[in-house]
């Protein structure tokens, strides 16, 4: 099952302020592991980033200004996600985006069936810090890397985000020879690890409260 974990960076926050696309990054997902498929743009938006924007991404007007428009990359990505699934954090703001554009150029909204890593964190851990960040610090990512938001380096974080979310393990290729394999997995440069994820102080202590609240009640009744 072939998947697409997808970001963009913008201009600004809404479409319906006039705001546009200034990058797009993609990585091709197979059975949870990343391909050597990639899909990656800078875009001229055609408009001044805001100053909230900039200082998200650091993509300034002059460096932008040098930059394909969307409607010259637009049939390139729609080849590239074409028929996969989505993998986006929060999706409504990326999609939002994405179909704004292709209106710009009369072509349809995205049909691709989508995947919100947002809606899954916020489901799974109610209450806990569910940003990329957050998710990253939760299952012991290295998001050093993550000086400002840029697509790729986010859609690379994500990957390994989206793994642990949906509790997969490791992911491991079919080899027949299985010394073959170990010595592939040895000199592999992907990495992969199933994090543990370790109880809060806090959580510790409301386990305890609840521990003792109903060992007193059972112990009476």
């Amino acid at each position: 099952m072939k998947e697409v974990v997808l970001d963009t960076e913008t201009t600004g926050i809404s479409v319906q302020e006039g705001h546009r696309i200034v990058e797009i990054g993609c990585i091709e997902l197979e059975n949870l592991i990343p391909t050597k498929n990639k899909f990656h743009c800078y875009l001229n938006p055609e408009r001044k980033v805001s100053e909230q924007a900039f200082k998200v991404h650091g993509y300034t007007d002059e460096f932008l200004s040098e930059q394909k428009k969307f409607n010259q990359v637009s049939e390139e990505f729609l080849n590239f996600i074409k028929d996969k699934k989505l993998i986006i954090h929060n999706a409504e703001f990326d999609l939002a985006h994405l179909n704004n554009e292709l209106m710009l150029l009369g072509i349809d909204k995205l049909s691709n069936p989508i995947v919100d890593t947002l809606v899954l964190a916020r489901n799974k851990f109610p209450g806990s810090s569910v940003s990329l960040d957050g998710l990253c610090k939760r299952f012991r990512i290295d998001n050093s890397k993550r000086i400002q938001h840029t697509a790729l380096v986010d859609c690379d974080l994500l990957a390994k985000v989206y793994i642990n979310l949906i509790d997969q393990t490791e992911p491991t290729l079919n080899f027949q020879d299985i010394k073959i394999a170990n010595k592939n997995i040895e000199n592999s440069k992907i990495k992969y690890f199933k994090k543990v994820v370790k109880a809060t102080e806090s959580e510790i202590v409301k386990h305890k409260q609840y521990l003792n609240q109903n060992l007193k009640k059972n112990f009476f009744n």
